[in-house]
């Protein structure tokens, strides 16, 4: 069974933080995947996917975390050609809503992060096997995300192996259940 982890953000952004857990898959020589709720660019804000995208070059002055957006990814495999394999290669993925992975898992990921209101589902659940870890992100300062993560964490605790971290003053975790 794969365990699931909540992290709930108070502290830093996820832009700051998601790059931080990503690094420490890759060190345990985990791939991954991060699925993103929207792609959505609303009232002239930056996509979320696109936020998150820049955060991973930028991660440190003196290197970047290697990965590909999923989108851009699958139109370029679904031309075949030397293309075709392009997922097995990347540690990282990112996709967003629009453009879900739907279940399958193109670069054999040992972790999945939802963030920015990406929800784990049914069928994703069922599948959920092929993963040693979910993770499941929110943002502490917005009333909706903390309402849906409460939703969240009520339907899946019941059928997996679930905990709750939340950020402290100084931006590390406790593991509060």
């Amino acid at each position: 069974m794969s365990e699931l982890l909540f992290y709930h953000l108070e502290q830093n952004p996820l832009e700051q933080v998601l790059p931080l857990l990503l690094q420490k898959s890759l060190e345990k020589d985990w791939n991954a995947i991060v699925q993103v709720g929207s792609s959505g660019e609303a009232e002239g804000k930056t996509s979320k996917l696109a936020l998150l995208d820049k955060a991973l070059w930028t991660f440190r002055d003196d290197s970047f975390l290697p990965h590909m957006i999923y989108d851009s990814a699958k139109e370029q495999a679904e031309e075949g050609g030397e293309n075709s394999n392009l997922f097995a290669d990347q540690p990282i993925l990112l996709c967003s809503g629009d453009a879900a992975i739907d279940g399958a898992n193109p670069n054999n990921a040992q972790i999945k992060f939802y963030v920015a209101g990406a929800v784990p589902a049914g069928q994703e659940m069922m599948e959920a096997g092929e993963y040693k870890r979910l993770v499941f992100m929110f943002d502490g300062h917005d009333p909706d995300a903390v309402i849906e993560a409460r939703q969240v964490w009520k339907n899946l605790s019941k059928t997996h192996q679930a905990t709750y971290w939340q950020q402290n003053g100084n931006g590390g975790w406790v593991k509060k259940a």
